[in-house]
């Protein structure tokens, strides 16, 4: 090798290394479900998430700003300046995947973005906690979605739903089959194709805004929050299915609630009246 070509060589590999200690490092969800659980009483639980591996774990136990919180209506912030939610999803190739915890639903190039404060994130995957982890008034609901996004520097943003046990999801039931068919079998991912995530309803307006953190290891701070107001309903079938396809005896995968601290919890409210 010339020495033009060695120095090259330097050049590109101290840039890398910079650039890789320059950009934030993105957030991951830990998916392996042998490091932890949610048993309550066991060594895995969430009570010991943070000693399971301190380093990187800690804020599980140590952290100020942990998910999920109670969305208390005496404690808001009622505001009507944070805007819309501005939501530009497109449909995109998904695979369903057994993380032994849950079921995630992941878009292989993503599926469009959504704009928050100026920041696009792009909306990677989506999963379920049963019962719903965050509460409203102290009130648990049967069923609780996780849209997850990131931007480009690695600042996560995720928007939840809950569900109360009523009419089916039409959501749900569009991926009925594909789910049956992993219960049905221990394959880590299964192709599911073409998900259009415009097809998960929201349906109102009207959400709650706060910073806290991913609510499974590593518990990740500086998380920006973004709870829909309106619960929405999905079938008790709907519900016990995504369970029974993790095969996971648990009767639980949500992370019991954590201390809201000082943080400031806002409640966006439109100025007009047809929400």
């Amino acid at each position: 090798m010339g020495k033009l070509a060695a120095r090259i060589l330097f050049s590109i590999t101290f840039f890398l290394v910079l650039v890789s200690r320059i950009l934030p490092a993105t957030s991951q969800e830990v998916e392996d479900e042998k490091e932890f659980d949610y048993n309550p009483n066991g060594e895995k639980g969430p009570a010991q998430w943070g000693r399971i591996h301190p380093d990187e774990w800690g804020a599980c136990s140590n952290g100020s700003m942990q998910s999920p919180i109670d969305l208390l209506d005496e404690r808001v912030d009622v505001v009507s300046h944070l805007g819309r939610l501005n939501r530009s999803y497109r449909p995109g190739n998904a695979t369903l995947r057994n993380r032994g915890h849950d079921m995630m639903l992941k878009w292989e190039r993503g599926a469009g973005t959504i704009q928050i404060n100026g920041t696009e994130y792009i909306l990677n995957q989506c999963h379920w906690h049963s019962p719903s982890e965050h509460t409203i008034n102290g009130k648990k609901f049967a069923l609780e979605a996780h849209m997850v996004h990131e931007s480009l520097d690695g600042k996560v943003a995720v928007v939840g739903i809950m569900y109360k046990i009523g009419r089916p999801d039409s959501f749900l039931s569009s991926l009925t089959k594909q789910l049956q068919s992993v219960a049905g079998s221990y394959e880590r991912d299964t192709v599911v194709g073409v998900v259009d995530p415009r097809n998960i309803k929201i349906g109102s307006r009207k959400y709650y805004r706060y910073i806290g953190s991913l609510t499974i290891p590593p518990c990740t701070e500086n998380v920006l929050w973004t709870m829909v107001k309106k619960v929405r309903t999905a079938t008790r079938d709907q519900v016990r299915l995504l369970r029974v396809a993790v095969h996971d005896d648990s009767d639980t995968n949500a992370r019991p609630l954590q201390a809201i601290n000082s943080r400031s919890v806002k409640l966006f409210r439109p100025e007009d009246k047809d929400d």
